[in-house]
């Protein structure tokens, strides 16, 4: 597996003309493979946003260094690299400055140099890529959430980047909104072998990834898979993270004499062991 991104030894203390006043992070360390899934989830506080910005270069570390495709991240290279990572934010009309969703779309594409008719081809294409395609001359703010963070997305793809940040993407995002991104992003990196962090609260959104990145009072407390992560069951509610919807119900169920073979992560997982345990006898 070849590294695409890695911190090593990274530290932030926020200074105090910020308003945040304390050691963001402090010797915060981990590498991330090509084409992985990698989820960072945290309570309030935890640094999460703060270890979003050091890796596309919006802040530099204090201590440590930030390292994307092979190269130590600075202020002479930073343009370069970020040509190859897309991010995609929490609130998606905070990212829109076209009239049309083509014009958006476009607007990076046009920042960079890109050619016009290859700008066009690489418009058409991303918008292909989320199913966004029929909405070309439609305006952006007339979208529902779930499409407007499709077309961020395809904004981000436009620029073919080998790493896709989604920084809260799916936060502000009702169920189905939320669905059609992950479902998306899912089918996306099956394609284009596309690497994606997702800093997120979505405990959700979190069980997609390949591995997940604990954080805590900006330390990482622990990273695994998310079935060693979510095992660890009350050690995570009392650094005030939740469970998801399955596992938590499935630790209900047993409690209250229900047969079930496991606990289970996933909704699937669970109604399925409820049919075999109990109804097809």
């Amino acid at each position: 597996m070849n590294e695409i991104l890695s911190l090593h030894d990274v530290s932030y203390t926020y200074s105090p003309q910020e308003t945040e006043m304390r050691k963001a992070l402090e010797g915060i360390s981990f590498s991330v493979y090509d084409g992985e899934w990698i989820a960072i989830v945290g309570h309030n506080g935890s640094g999460k946003s703060t270890m979003a910005k050091l890796m596309n270069g919006l802040l530099f570390p204090q201590n440590g260094e930030v390292r994307v495709l092979g190269e130590t991240l600075n202020e002479e290279n930073l343009w370069a690299i970020r040509s190859q990572m897309g991010m995609v934010f929490q609130n998606p009309d905070n990212q829109f400055v076209g009239a049309t969703v083509q014009d958006d779309v476009a607007f990076a594409l046009e920042n960079n140099g890109i050619p016009f008719i290859e700008m066009v081809e690489r418009v058409h294409d991303s918008l292909a890529q989320v199913k966004m395609e029929k909405f070309l001359d439609s305006e952006p703010h007339h979208l529902s959430g779930g499409q407007k963070q499709r077309v961020a997305i395809a904004g981000a793809l436009a620029l073919k980047p080998r790493i896709l940040i989604m920084d809260e993407a799916t936060s502000m995002l009702d169920p189905q909104g939320r669905e059609e991104v992950l479902t998306t992003v899912q089918r996306l990196r099956q394609e284009t072998h596309l690497t994606v962090l997702s800093i997120t609260h979505d405990l959700e959104e979190a069980l997609l990834a390949d591995r997940i990145l604990v954080l805590n009072d900006g330390h990482i407390y622990a990273q695994g898979t998310p079935d060693e992560i979510f095992s660890r069951g009350e050690e995570l509610i009392e650094l005030g993270l939740d469970l998801p919807f399955a596992l938590k119900l499935s630790k209900l169920m047993r409690a209250n004499g229900i047969d079930l073979k496991d606990e289970h992560m996933s909704v699937q997982g669970l109604v399925n062991d409820v049919w075999t345990s109990n109804f097809n006898k």
